[in-house]
């Protein structure tokens, strides 16, 4: 099965006197949420749907718990989600604080399964 795209038309940031251009952009095809996954699960194992799923939300909260304990979390060759942050710039090391964090994110860094992935998929534009 091919990712389907539509063409959308962007501005030049830096340039915003020069002419738009078109380029491709994923189109989504549908939502699988965690109760499906337990369900897939289910069926590929001996376990239940409600067991899987429960092992699934636990999953979520111990990542979430890990992360927030400023751990890196490592789902073997899915990938890994750490915490990232940005602040303010100081002149010393002494002068940055706790309150210069301006900003902060969760970064994933796909595995190899997931890279190789996206070496191997196709395209399809969308009518």
């Amino acid at each position: 099965m091919a990712i389907k795209f539509k063409t959308q038309s962007r501005k030049n940031p830096q340039d915003l006197t020069a002419p738009e251009k078109f380029y491709a952009a994923a189109i989504g095809n549908g939502e699988t949420d965690l109760e499906a996954l337990a369900t897939m699960i289910s069926y590929q194992s001996t376990l239940t749907d409600t067991d899987c799923y429960a092992v699934l939300r636990s999953l979520e909260y111990n990542i979430v718990n890990e992360l927030n304990q400023g751990r890196i979390v490592k789902l073997g060759s899915l990938g890994n989600f750490q915490v990232s942050l940005s602040s303010f710039g100081k002149n010393t090391p002494e002068e940055v604080t706790a309150i210069d964090v301006k900003k902060s994110r969760i970064i994933f860094r796909p595995g190899k399964k997931l890279r190789n992935l996206l070496k191997t998929v196709n395209y399809q534009k969308a009518s």
